[in-house]
């Protein structure tokens, strides 16, 4: 999937990771004005950014082309 576009997350950016919930869930308080995206688009033209563990902060508010989501739930057996 790496390359399609960015990645939005639940999360609020936040610069270090000191503080992150132990538990797997989401960093829900703010320190800023940004949200998580992870994974990179092509239209970024920097292969680095294209791996799936890069993580970057935007505004929520941006719409483009090379952002979008990742629908997921929880494995049930």
């Amino acid at each position: 999937m790496a390359g399609n576009v960015w990645q939005w997350l639940q999360d609020w950016y936040h610069y270090s990771f000191h503080g992150t919930p132990t538990d797997g869930s989401a960093w829900e308080s703010s320190a800023g004005t940004y949200r998580v995206v992870r994974g990179g688009s092509w239209y970024d033209g920097y292969a680095g950014n294209l791996r799936a563990a890069f993580r970057g902060g935007d505004d929520p508010g941006y719409r483009g082309g090379d952002i979008g989501i990742r629908l997921a739930s929880e494995r049930r057996d």
